[in-house]
């Protein structure tokens, strides 16, 4: 452990992660700057100056954090799944059945969308801006989170509720799929916020009787 000179180990320790803590304040304060100002002028047309400006720090200090826009930009999103992740993994702690589970994961999604618009417009229309992103990115978050959603139809699988035909890999890109087309939708239509309930409810409703071992027998019993 590094000591800094003329302090004992506990006062070294509590300076270091005060230090720490402000660092990660910086951090956190020049993304949600950047993220008010892609959303405002569009990534293309922002400077890193103009971040630097909205989050109160000098412009090269965001050289210290971040190496160019395009990283500020994937951290924004890297870190926006990060936080999505963990609540939905707490939310779907101790629920059993995995029906609920995807209306869970529907709801945390489209709940985040509702909560947080600003971010929204630059995750769903800025992104696909960025050349880094789409060309070189190596999207590991994206995929953990979509991995959650695999893990739902597995388990519902292996307790006979949803179909065993069903392909985990096609499965959870059309749920993300329908969830990213719904945002996109409303980000760019500018509907209201109630739009994105009445979708959460009949999305979850469409992916489960698509997914239903009932519903599937049922199919088979109409078409014989």
């Amino acid at each position: 452990m590094f000591i800094l000179a003329g302090g004992s180990a506990p006062e070294a320790e509590v300076r270091n992660r005060t230090m720490a803590e402000k660092k990660g304040a910086k951090h956190d304060r020049i993304l949600e700057a950047a993220v008010r100002v892609f959303a405002r002028k569009g990534f293309h047309n922002s400077r890193i100056a103009e971040i630097a400006v909205e989050a109160g720090v000098a412009s090269g200090t965001i050289y210290l954090y971040f190496r160019n826009k395009d990283d500020i930009l994937i951290s924004v999103f890297e870190e926006s799944l990060d936080q999505l992740i963990r609540e939905v993994e707490r939310d779907l702690v101790g629920i059993g059945d995995p029906r609920e589970q995807l209306r869970r994961f529907i709801w945390h999604h489209l709940r985040m969308l509702k909560e947080h618009r600003e971010l929204t417009e630059v995750l769903q229309v800025e992104l696909r801006q960025s050349s880094k992103f789409m060309k070189e990115y190596v999207p590991t978050r994206w995929i953990d989170y979509l991995n959650i959603v695999a893990r739902i139809l597995k388990e519902g699988q292996k307790k006979g509720v949803f179909r065993k035909d069903l392909s985990l890999g096609i499965y959870k890109r059309a749920v993300f799929g329908a969830l990213d087309e719904i945002a996109l939708y409303w980000i760019t239509t500018r509907r209201e916020e109630a739009f994105l309930e009445q979708a959460a409810e009949q999305l979850s409703r469409i992916l489960l009787e698509g997914t239903e071992l009932k519903a599937a027998a049922r199919a088979a019993g109409t078409r014989a």
